[in-house]
């Protein structure tokens, strides 16, 4: 075949190629948010079984405030690290971590010196994890990593496999630790098995760190005006006078003011910020302060009945608090259908009513209705969890996902010192009385989060 004028030949168009399916990166990555969550509850499990071994109450609760005193600042130092050098290498240099942490506190079987330090390095690991590998599976599943319509799973899908971790890791250790030999040792296996498993299965995720997301000037630079070609007008004879009378008015009308662009730029960013401290603020404390007096706290104060199973009741009740914040997701899903809004109140009025049902079950030492209380106080921990997450996803730039997320994050687990606060407070105050004042607070953080976003619901400013 030849062209019109017969002198070139040419070619057949070629037949265009149907783009590949998108992989499920965002699933295989996602096991790494279970390896974190494992790693965290795992211990969690095991506090019978270290009381039994003649470590205080007070140490006990101290080694369980030391992972948030590691975490928070995990969290704060691998965020900007995964907004500038890309979520995939600093998520698995946590992941890394995250399996030294626990081969530490398998050595505190022989000494608990290693205890400690293992507790911080696993919330440091686990902070990072949390960080740079939720918004890595944010965007994994995202397109277009992901298909088309998975955008609403793709901020829930961390929350969600990391409460699976909470929950299978708590259960999985306390089993472990109630009829296998070399309890502290062979508890902590299963996690050595995830963390490796999980790495494997992360390696053929890309990268998804936005392009410019290397600094912050790359996001406000103002862009040169080129004509078509790439070149500078200038005009024939190189004077920058020619190509201002060749342009005329036109070229002026194309003209950006810089100082409008920074000043539209930093209202946008204050907007956030204000949305940010609105939305998600008095809701954040109580997402892990919930859960972690169900399986922390309940199980000691229900345990009078239970010689012999105290191992294994926290274990179930490590498994049962998370569990039920997964297994409420469905409600979830739908209740943010209608308001974002509505799923944090929802979640906050649930661990209100779970508090009030602790009050009978810690005066009466009902394992079974403390067992109820921790079901009811997971299903609003769930809530809040989607809540926070997709609020604080809507409200972020991609190029600052992971720092918001680990703003958020760091907030959350400001709840896991409230056992210890409990402890601290329950010399001097019966401990039914501060159930009951920790569900009027819960109510009252209700009120104020729907009083401050009264006027905007679920929306957000605009990105």
């Amino acid at each position: 075949m030849t062209d019109t004028a017969g002198l070139l030949p040419t070619r057949p168009s070629p037949t265009p190629r149907t783009p590949p399916a998108p992989r499920r990166y965002g699933l295989r990555t996602a096991l790494m948010m279970t390896a974190s969550g494992w790693s965290a509850n795992q211990f969690a499990a095991l506090l019978g079984a270290y009381r039994a071994a003649g470590l205080p109450d007070a140490a006990v609760n101290a080694l369980l405030a030391v992972y948030a005193v590691g975490l928070i600042p995990g969290l704060l130092a691998a965020a900007p690290l995964a907004d500038r050098y890309g979520r995939r290498p600093v998520a698995f240099t946590a992941l890394a971590l995250n399996l030294a942490a626990t081969l530490l506190l398998m050595l505190g079987a022989g000494t608990t010196f290693w205890l400690a330090p293992g507790r911080l390095l696993t919330g440091i690991s686990a902070g990072a994890l949390l960080a740079a590998g939720g918004a890595w599976v944010k965007e994994l599943s995202s397109p277009p990593y992901a298909p088309t319509g998975t955008e609403t799973v793709a901020a829930r899908r961390s929350g969600i496999f990391v409460s699976l971790g909470f929950a299978s890791g708590g259960l999985s250790a306390s089993l472990i630790a109630q009829w296998a030999p070399w309890p502290m040792v062979l508890a902590y296996l299963p996690h050595v098995a995830l963390a490796l498993l999980a790495g494997c299965l992360a390696l053929g995720g890309p990268e998804t760190r936005p392009t410019g997301a290397r600094g912050a000037a790359a996001a406000t630079r103002i862009p040169e005006h080129r004509p078509v070609g790439g070149r500078a007008a200038t005009g024939r004879t190189g004077d920058p006078r020619a190509a201002d009378r060749t342009a005329g008015p036109r070229a002026t009308s194309r003209t950006e003011d810089p100082c409008a662009t920074a000043r539209t730029a930093g209202s946008r960013a204050t907007a956030r910020t204000a949305g940010f401290r609105r939305a998600v603020l008095p809701l954040a404390p109580w997402v892990f302060a919930a859960p972690t007096v169900g399986f922390a706290t309940l199980p000691g104060l229900v345990d009078g009945g239970l010689t012999g199973w105290q191992v294994v009741y926290a274990g179930v009740a490590t498994a049962v608090v998370p569990g039920s914040g997964v297994a409420v997701q469905p409600l979830a899903r739908r209740l943010s259908g209608r308001s974002r809004l509505l799923t944090g109140a929802a979640g906050l009025l649930v661990m209100a009513a779970g508090f009030a049902l602790a009050v009978p079950a810690v005066a009466y030492r009902q394992p079974v209705l403390a067992l109820l209380a921790g079901a009811v106080l997971g299903a609003g921990y769930g809530l809040a969890l989607t809540y926070g997450l997709a609020t604080t996803a809507a409200l972020a730039t991609p190029a600052a996902l992971a720092r918001l997320t680990s703003y958020f994050w760091s907030l959350a687990y400001l709840g896991m010192f409230a056992p210890l606060l409990l402890s601290a407070l329950g010399a001097a105050v019966p401990m039914t009385r501060l159930l009951a004042a920790a569900a009027a607070l819960a109510v009252l953080c209700c009120a104020l989060l729907a009083f401050l976003n009264r006027a905007n619901g679920s929306r957000v400013p605009a990105r």
